[in-house]
């Protein structure tokens, strides 16, 4: 990922930065949908296969986060005419534009994962 720049710290810089990630926390919020795209970057799915690989979620909830994944066009949902009925979800191109951000959030997460279990994040912590 390149390296990025914070804004100076101008009021509308800040605010605009601010309001900026606000709506891409609006987009991708909760604790599904994120994990939802991380498993459609490998290829296409079908339900069954999203619900197994994504640990906890119900089938309500993951139709729920498909739709508003589709709606905001992250997602694109495939209804093939096949006895019964076939269908599968797969990441967009515009979806696509946010494998960078959840990359460098997968590779931030093994290294934090890392520091937890060798128990050098908060020592003092660990040693209560």
């Amino acid at each position: 990922m390149e390296d990025f720049e914070i804004p100076e710290k101008k009021d509308a810089a800040c605010t605009g930065h601010l309001r900026s990630i606000h709506d891409t926390l609006d987009i991708i919020s909760g604790k599904w949908k994120i994990t939802i795209i991380g498993s459609l970057n490998f290829g296409k799915k079908r339900f069954m296969e999203l619900q197994r690989e994504v640990e906890g979620i119900g089938a309500k909830m993951l139709s729920k986060e498909l739709r508003e994944l589709e709606i905001n066009g992250l997602i694109k949902r495939t209804v093939y005419d096949t006895k019964p009925v076939t269908v599968e979800y797969e990441i967009t191109e515009y979806g696509k534009t946010l494998s960078p951000i959840i990359y460098e959030m997968a590779k931030w997460g093994a290294e934090h994962r890392k520091k937890i279990m060798s128990k050098e994040l908060v020592p003092e912590l660990i040693s209560q």
